[in-house]
């Protein structure tokens, strides 16, 4: 009898088990409604285009390495596309979602059910609206645990809150889109930053409304942070709080103490905050970095409150934080410029260093000539951007439609490598008959597994400022950066081959260079672009085409029978 029982339980634990392996085989699925809801901000209500019918939309929770499914249903009045901004996507680039690139919009009353395969991403990314200026209001995080029964590399948090910095415009944001490409000139900004949604109590009718935290003395918690921004960078603190950055565009890094941070438009950060200062109330604050005075930005200051239990009312205003100056390009070249990857044994890094692909990227705001000089740009031409005298058109099927259909016409192998012209990049009075480019829709073809290093250049054309530069597909370690001209013979001497900071998403600073390096072994097409929404509006974006390896496992996988139609 004992011996049936034994059995009968050892029968039960192998089913029990094979049923839990079998679960974990099933991808988690989420379903995503696209839609307008009613939002009032700044004493004015109006419609906007939200998931869920939430703003910022709904959180991602997932496991290292696992897979998921996000149904995604258009409910809106507009064209609309997704992307899991720093999910690798490995050999499968057709859920990546950028618009005219890897598909064409999901229309009005339509669908797609897109899998997000996670790989080795870890910690926190974010997903967005890859279509028009909607990511504005259509976004929200995506949270990367360990797998299970993995720790994480460092004392795990008390508690963990969501962080979203993001821009609200009084102005429907596709009318401030439509606007300033039919005159030429520059978008109107925002009327206020954001932190999860609320500008805060520095701005009209927002006081009761503040984000707010509540933490207890003693306890760390991790803050999950992504800049959602159209186009500011931000300098972000707390009041009389110090704290430890761990994590980057989904990768570790080696704890970083500061008193403030420095987020480009489209990265995420990790940190952790000790609640160890006197009980009461500080404000997280939130403003613009802006290296260029003669753009118009939105020059405000957003807040969110950090409130202790057992906090007692008081008439005293909370503690306000420390931040640089909205020009101080030494605050935030320094913040980025000491980031570093952990590189330890259970997280350990893998630098390219032979490198087979060299390439050099021009990254410059241009101007177009406008009929009779009506335009509102400098001169009264119409403003453009380029990566290497390149302005992207969008063709009106997908790249990866055409790449993987063999369809002639859409677009060509042709972009170049290095620029097609060499002067002095970062100069000033550089000759205006510089600032026109190329319209073209030209691809970088990459064989598999090519190592590469790519040093992106800023210029001085019509008005130098700094470019978060954006690589889909792929994770880049950020080798080098530096002010004026790259220089090929000395810039690569100081570059840092130990433990580069692992990203998505790196700022080229004003008049400057970063080199970046990856392996391109991830088969498909994949979209580069300036996460500045004015700047890829102008065309500040290229394509690469990985090609197929030749072992098995190194294909690009087919596509999925629901993708969205481009007629």
């Amino acid at each position: 009898m004992k011996k049936a029982m034994a059995l009968h339980v050892v029968g039960f634990l192998v089913v029990l088990g094979f049923m839990q392996s079998q679960a974990a085989l099933v991808p988690k699925t989420y379903n995503y409604e696209v839609k307008e809801a009613n939002f009032t901000r700044l004493c004015k209500s109006k419609r906007i285009l939200t998931v869920d019918g939430k703003f910022p939309g709904p959180t991602i929770y997932a496991h290292r390495g696992e897979t998921l499914i996000v149904n995604v249903f258009n409910r809106g009045n507009l064209g609309i596309t997704i992307h899991w901004h720093g999910v690798k996507q490995p050999r499968y680039p057709w859920s990546d979602g950028p618009e005219f690139i890897t598909q064409c919009p999901i229309k009005p009353g339509g669908n797609f059910s897109q899998k997000i395969i996670l790989s080795d991403e870890e910690g926190t990314l974010w997903w967005h609206a890859h279509s028009d200026w909607s990511r504005a209001t259509v976004h929200g995080l995506i949270v990367i645990f360990p797998k299970i029964g993995r720790p994480y590399p460092f004392h795990k948090p008390d508690a963990e809150f969501p962080i979203i910095l993001g821009e609200w415009f009084r102005q429907d944001v596709e009318a401030v889109l439509l606007d300033f490409m039919r005159t030429g000139g520059d978008p109107n900004s925002s009327d206020a930053l954001t932190i999860n949604g609320q500008p805060g109590d520095l701005y009209p009718c927002s006081a009761t409304e503040t984000t707010k935290f509540i933490v207890e003395h003693g306890k760390t918690y991790m803050l999950r942070m992504v800049n959602a921004a159209m186009n500011l960078f931000m300098f972000w603190a707390i009041g009389d709080h110090e704290v430890t950055i761990v994590g980057t565009d989904g990768a570790y890094t080696k704890p970083l103490k500061s008193d403030y941070v420095t987020i480009s438009p489209g990265q995420t950060i990790d940190l952790l905050f000790k609640a160890n200062q006197p009980i009461g109330r500080y404000y997280m604050a939130a403003k613009p970095y802006n290296s260029q005075p003669i753009i118009s930005f939105d020059n405000t200051t957003t807040t969110a409150i950090i409130e202790y239990k057992g906090y007692k009312k008081s008439s005293s205003p909370p503690v306000f934080p420390h931040l640089p100056r909205v020009n101080d390009t030494s605050a935030s070249v320094n913040f980025t410029g000491r980031l570093r990857s952990l590189a330890s044994r259970a997280h350990p890094i893998d630098v390219p260093m032979k490198i087979t692909k060299n390439l050099l990227f021009t990254v410059s705001i241009n101007t177009l000539p406008c009929a009779n000089n009506s335009c509102e740009g400098p001169r009264g031409l119409r403003l453009a951007a380029s990566v290497n005298n390149i302005t992207f058109g969008s063709p009106r099927i997908s790249i990866l439609d055409a790449y993987y259909g063999r369809i002639t016409g859409v677009y060509g192998d042709d972009f170049p490598s290095f620029p097609p012209l060499f002067f002095n990049f970062t100069g000033t009075n550089l000759s205006a008959s510089l600032q026109t480019p190329l319209n073209a829709t030209e691809v970088k073809v990459l064989e598999f597994n090519d190592n590469v290093e790519l040093v992106f250049q800023g210029t001085n054309l019509v008005a130098g400022i700094d470019h978060p530069m954006h690589l889909h597909g792929h994770s880049f370690y950020v080798v080098g950066w530096g002010f004026g001209n790259f220089n090929g013979h000395k810039d690569p001497l100081r570059y840092n081959l130990v433990d580069p900071p692992l990203q998505q998403t790196i700022a080229v600073p004003k008049n400057g260079w970063t080199a970046i390096r990856f392996k391109a072994n991830n088969p498909g097409v994949w979209l580069m672009h300036c996460h500045l929404e004015r700047h890829i509006s102008w065309g500040m974006e290229a394509v690469f085409i990985t090609k197929n390896g030749r072992r098995p496992g190194e294909a690009m996988l087919p596509p999925p029978p629901d993708m969205p139609p481009c007629t």
